[in-house]
């Protein structure tokens, strides 16, 4: 009776990494229980998903290797992975939610989420590779955009172009405070790009010991017509959460990132940790800080045992 935060399926979103092949599934070694998936396999994942309550996805494609490059043109390949994803997926599925990420790290052949050249992150340049791969993401069934490089002026950009070619109903979810954080290394061994990088991403993405910077950021984000917020990574930046909550009167998701969700599974298979326990208070602290929605890759699991 007296419980003040509450915990339930519609409050969880599932990211799905895509690849290429037919009733494919590959394991990834640092993520415990997490498989990429070949676009039929998450068509039935995104069935298993609607009936545990889940309301939407998030998809992550791994670009095959022949398909990356300096320019990262693949990105607005209409007939892309990540665009044959949604495709099928909203064909089969209608009622369930669609987030597209939008950045160049998942195409470029140097790992990072913007155009490079001579070593320099190249920010307008960039923008417009994004507006192009927004379009075709919106164009194949996207319900939600979420660009997550962390380029100045992006949202604006992207938020113009929709406008203009009739997805005006189409959302954006910019990860606005997302942070330079050594938790995204498992999922950049999920979509290719973490062998791969050249550098490191400083230069675009937050310093970890700022936290007025993140409200500046989302500040601008908001400014320029992003519908909803993200905060990445998670648990660590809680205090940016309650804080983003506090200021502002918007829908605010946080992402339990790859590393989070791996420390979790080796310290309960070392048996440091009870398992589900320490799934559900991390997932309540989110919701304790102010989070509306959590991407985590226990979502199906948890939407399911919180059904029973």
């Amino acid at each position: 009776m007296v419980r003040e935060t509450t915990l339930t399926p519609a409050d969880l979103i599932w990211p799905l990494f895509i690849i290429e092949g037919q009733n494919a599934r590959t394991p990834i070694k640092t993520m415990p229980n997490v498989e990429r998936l070949s676009i039929d396999l998450a068509v039935e994942a995104a069935r298993a998903a609607r009936d545990a309550g889940i309301p939407a996805l998030a998809l992550f494609p791994n670009t095959p290797d022949d398909k990356r490059s300096e320019d990262a043109a693949e990105a607005y390949n209409p007939d892309n992975l990540m665009c044959r994803a949604l495709s099928a997926i909203k064909s089969a599925v209608p009622d369930i939610g669609l987030i597209a990420d939008v950045a160049l790290d998942e195409y470029s052949a140097n790992g990072q989420d913007g155009l490079v050249r001579e070593g320099v992150i190249l920010n307008d340049e960039t923008i417009e590779v994004m507006i192009r791969s927004a379009l075709v993401q919106a164009k194949a069934g996207a319900d939600i955009i979420a660009p997550s490089d962390m380029m100045d002026g992006r949202v604006a950009a992207i938020r113009q172009a929709l406008d203009a070619e009739g997805f005006e109903d189409r959302q954006i979810m910019s990860y606005a405070a997302k942070y330079a954080s050594c938790y995204y290394g498992p999922f950049r061994e999920a979509v290719g790009s973490g062998s791969r990088l050249v550098g490191d991403k400083r230069t675009y993405q937050m310093d970890f010991a700022n936290s007025d910077e993140a409200l500046r950021e989302i500040a601008q984000d908001l400014e320029e017509g992003a519908d909803s917020v993200m905060i990445k990574p998670g648990l660590p930046y809680l205090d940016v959460i309650r804080r983003t909550k506090d200021t502002f009167n918007v829908p605010i998701y946080a992402y339990q990132v790859s590393g989070e969700f791996a420390m979790i599974e080796f310290a309960a298979q070392a048996g440091a940790i009870a398992r589900e326990p320490a799934i559900l208070e991390s997932l309540h602290a989110f919701k304790r800080a102010g989070c509306n929605g959590i991407l985590s890759y226990f979502a199906l699991e948890v939407a399911r045992d919180l059904l029973d």
